[in-house]
């Protein structure tokens, strides 16, 4: 287990090396440039769209079913353990540069709504099939004459690879069963491979695989049904239990705030050399960061495909407003709950969600049981958050096998929607440090092919938003 841990490390260190931060930057970078700062002055509009749907339009659910969906994806254990691991090995200075990516990521996210409704595919009976794989094909043919379909199909076999074995399945189902274990240890169930799981594990993932199989072979209209109701209930659940925690050590936020920017730029001056250079901190920073948002890895794209709209930059700006929720507000605060009660302390020598519980722990206490009630809060949230990311990433998954495979094949698609529940099941009984790491070199594979159409297409984002907006200047006047 240790020589595929280590190999594990060595392509992840590869994949998520400098070319790729540089790149994810870089693209977040043109397209703020390119489109005028749009994720700060349109911002508003952006959330307004979020809540008023179009009446018009093809595709197969309301555009706020669709970002429901799409949040449903990104919305989970990047949140919570996430968080905590960049900042745990990274120090406090990675959340700044997680917000600093999310900034930029905002442009990115916009950029990817726009293209997967102007170049999706709308059959005769109203099924969508859209995303990264289109606008690469067939954006890239119409703007330059090149075929680019061998780069779309690269993308839709590491996007299956991602949802079947990384970030949609394995990671957050651990992530599950990892706090149920801390707050029911139950008796040792099976050893394997020195992994050592328990009967509350064992159970947890069980249920997570049942629930799971129960939702996604229904397809995207009961994934989206299922997301609508739990995902805006969570989100508003989980922040307000950060708030109190924030509220709780406001004499601190101040002092946590300069922590956090100071680390930032000179980690071992604050995590007394256990983080020692700015790039660690960048990297886990900007890793974790786009593992919760995923700005730039094209997942959200196929989500927005799918929204009932006409109007490209609308739900490009419906779109943006995910990875704003997602980071500038869930990941921030949980970032911040973590740094203000200490939890993140190297001495401490707690790892993953245990950082996070710990800051629940602490940041609850002056709650009436608030130390005893704060593991069940926040696994309550984990579990909800991650169920649904595995719920989002079964449709994401499945639309890339069916932009490999072909539409219409719903013997291969059904026996795919198993297999994903299989690997919802194997899930706790797989090393934490092997989950994470196969899951970042997924994230990264994937976001490769799709950072090359938004370079080559920004132009077109560029053309069509401006298009937009004067069209709307003129219905005003």
């Amino acid at each position: 287990m240790e020589t595929l841990n280590s190999i594990l490390d060595a392509i992840d260190g590869y994949v998520w090396g400098v070319p790729l931060i540089v790149v994810i930057l870089f693209v977040g970078i043109l397209l703020t440039s390119r489109l005028g700062v749009l994720q700060v002055t349109n911002l508003g509009n952006a959330l307004r769209y979020m809540l008023h749907s179009e009446k018009e339009g093809e595709g197969e659910v309301s555009s706020f079913a669709a970002l429901c969906t799409a949040l449903a994806a990104t919305v989970g254990t990047g949140n919570i353990v996430g968080v905590a691991t960049a900042i745990g090995t990274g120090g406090p200075g990675a959340l700044f540069w997680m917000e600093v990516a999310a900034f930029f990521g905002m442009a990115t996210k916009y950029a990817e709504g726009l293209l997967a409704v102007k170049y999706r595919k709308v059959d005769t009976d109203g099924k969508v099939l859209g995303g990264p794989f289109y606008y690469i094909e067939t954006g890239i043919k119409e703007r330059f004459g090149l075929n680019f379909k061998w780069l779309a199909i690269v993308f839709a076999v590491f996007g299956v690879l991602a949802g079947l074995l990384g970030i949609g399945t394995i990671t957050q189902v651990n992530g599950i069963t990892s706090a149920v274990a801390t707050i029911i240890p139950t008796g040792e169930f099976v050893n394997l491979g020195g992994n050592s799981v328990s009967y509350s594990t064992a159970i947890a993932g069980l249920l997570c695989a049942g629930f799971t199989a129960c939702v996604i072979i229904g397809g995207l209209k009961r994934i989206a049904k299922v997301s609508l109701y739990i995902v805006p209930f969570m989100a508003i659940f989980y922040i307000l239990f950060c708030l109190l925690i924030l509220g709780f050590n406001f004499s601190r936020l101040s002092g946590a705030i300069e922590v956090i920017i100071r680390a930032a730029f000179n980690p071992s001056a604050v995590t007394g050399g256990v983080v020692g250079t700015i790039f660690i901190a960048m990297q886990k920073g900007i890793a974790r960061g786009i593992f919760s948002n995923e700005a730039g890895l094209g997942s959200a794209p196929i989500a927005a495909a799918a929204a009932k709209t006409k109007e490209p930059v609308r739900q490009g700006l419906v779109c943006m407003t995910g990875t704003f929720i997602d980071t500038i507000i869930i990941c921030s605060m949980t970032g911040l709950a973590i740094v203000v009660t200490g939890a993140w302390d190297p001495q401490l020598g707690l790892q993953g969600v245990n950082i996070t519980m710990e800051a629940f722990t602490r940041g609850l206490s002056n709650l009436p049981a608030g130390a005893a009630i704060a593991p069940v809060i926040l696994t309550v949230a984990l579990v909800f958050f991650a169920f649904t990311t595995v719920l989002g990433w079964a449709y994401y998954s499945e639309r890339c096998l069916e932009y490999l495979i072909g539409r219409g094949k719903k013997k291969a698609i059904l026996a795919y929607r198993w297999v994903y529940v299989a690997a919802v099941f194997i899930g706790p009984y797989l090393t934490v440090s092997a989950v994470w790491t196969s899951a970042d070199i997924f994230n990264g594979l994937m976001a490769f092919p799709n950072l090359v159409a938004l370079i080559l297409l920004s132009g077109i984002v560029a053309r069509e938003t401006k298009k937009f907006f004067v069209k709307l200047e003129s219905e005003k006047n």
